[in-house]
């Protein structure tokens, strides 16, 4: 079987590429319109605790049952409905009267989002091969820079804080149509016509594995783990920047805005760049000297200093962080089997919607009790702690049986509706 991945359709590689703009743009919205919102609905700080907390909670419910549930439902018709839910969700945001609606619109925008990001992973990672892996997160990261610059641009303009989320929802139900608009093509596959996948691929029957065996896996829970943490990092940074370099450093809210943009950006640029500089230096070497980046960032971002210093540090941070998470995708299934690959980035990536939500939500209780120039050594610790889980999982991994990774096969069942996921995937180039 060859193991050069096939050449992506254009279309939906397109249309995966805007998908992941439009997963970072309502992350980027809130760090910037959260002073307006706790104003307009006079709630302190730490309320944002209660947004983050609902979207969690859709996010990890419907980003764990995608992962289970992608060989059944249809990728097509997955990311269609899902992306209309998060548009009408953001609508509720910018319609919302009182911050219990707007809670509730949380957790339809976590719903939506959460199955949109597991099954596009997922889907990605044995279609599009390492280099595109990479770039689509380079956008993930381009859509949250944008985010904070909508935001920033409307209130300038003098207007509410709704017309951002109101934009964004506009942008989301565009998507949707053409989501709706694809569903065959997703279903019958990533590849063109010209370079067709393996034909071995198509004509292999489907062998599934008992979810017990996936969840019986270390490295299913300590990938799990590291994705709580790293996203921790990433969100935090974003959300509290504004804060930190408005009420803890002295700058505008304008140029505030621009320098949370300037992390964002960095994360976008920093996905490019280093997407291809892991192909030649490898995944291993990578990650490391990203993790050790993310502790300097974060070091440079908890010293007292002038406001240029925390911007610095914010732009390390983004820059290092850029390849964490594509590159943590995209070794899943050498981390735990093939067989198992789809469920363990499912539980990833809730992993991540928890990293996303409840630690920067604590770190806003600290902070309202506190001051917000915590937020420099509560990352330092995230860094360190995340070096530590990362090379004890380089260290337990070593040498590891490959029979580890594979799960005793069990033969579908005729109309079954067994504890199955869908049928094993080669492991392609650069996984």
């Amino acid at each position: 079987m060859s193991t050069t991945p096939a050449r992506p359709r254009a279309s939906l590689l397109l249309l995966a590429y805007l998908a992941f703009v439009s997963l970072g743009l309502p992350d980027g919205l809130l760090g910037v319109a959260w002073p307006s919102i706790r104003g307009d609905f006079g709630v302190p700080t730490e309320a944002v605790g209660w947004v983050l907390t609902a979207a969690t909670v859709g996010y990890l419910t419907s980003s764990v049952l995608a992962g289970f549930t992608l060989a059944r439902v249809g990728v097509g018709a997955l990311l269609g409905g899902s992306t209309l839910l998060a548009s009408l969700a953001l609508a509720g945001y910018s319609l919302s009267p009182v911050l219990a609606v707007l809670v509730g619109c949380a957790l339809l925008v976590g719903l939506g989002s959460g199955a949109v990001d597991s099954g596009l992973n997922a889907y990605a990672a044995g279609a599009f091969g390492a280099r595109h892996m990479n770039w689509l997160h380079a956008f993930f990261g381009l859509g949250v820079a944008i985010g904070p610059l909508i935001m920033t641009g409307v209130l300038s303009a003098g207007l509410a804080w709704r017309w951002g989320y109101g934009i964004v929802a506009v942008a989301q139900l565009v998507l949707a149509v053409a989501f709706a608009l694809t569903v065959r093509a997703w279903h019958r596959g990533a590849t063109t016509d010209k370079a067709p996948a393996d034909a071995g691929a198509e004509t292999a029957p489907a062998v599934r594995v008992p979810i017990r065996a996936t969840l019986r896996l270390a490295a299913v829970w300590s990938g799990t783990l590291a994705f709580v943490l790293y996203v921790a990092i990433e969100v935090s940074a974003g959300l509290w920047a504004f804060l930190l370099l408005t009420e803890g450093r002295g700058l505008s809210a304008a140029v505030a805005g621009g320098c949370v943009s300037a992390y964002w950006a960095s994360l976008f640029v920093g996905r490019v760049v280093q997407g291809v500089v892991a192909e030649s230096l490898g995944a291993g070497m990578v990650l490391r000297a990203s993790l050790a980046g993310m502790a300097v960032g974060a070091a440079l971002i908890a010293v007292p200093g002038p406001a240029v210093l925390a911007v610095l540090g914010l732009v390390v941070v983004g820059f290092a962080a850029a390849p964490v998470f594509p590159l943590l995708t995209l070794t899943t299934a050498e981390r735990v089997g093939a067989a198992h690959a789809d469920r363990a980035i499912g539980l990833q990536i809730g992993a991540a919607g928890v990293g996303a939500a409840l630690v920067p939500g604590g770190l806003g209780v600290l902070i309202g009790h506190t001051s917000v120039e915590v937020l420099g050594s509560a990352l330092v610790v995230l860094a360190l702690a995340l070096i530590a889980l990362y090379e004890w999982d380089a260290r337990r991994s070593t040498g590891r049986p490959a029979a580890e990774l594979v799960a005793p096969p069990v033969p579908a069942q005729p109309g079954g509706e067994d504890q199955t996921s869908g049928p094993v995937r080669p492991v392609v180039d650069g996984r």
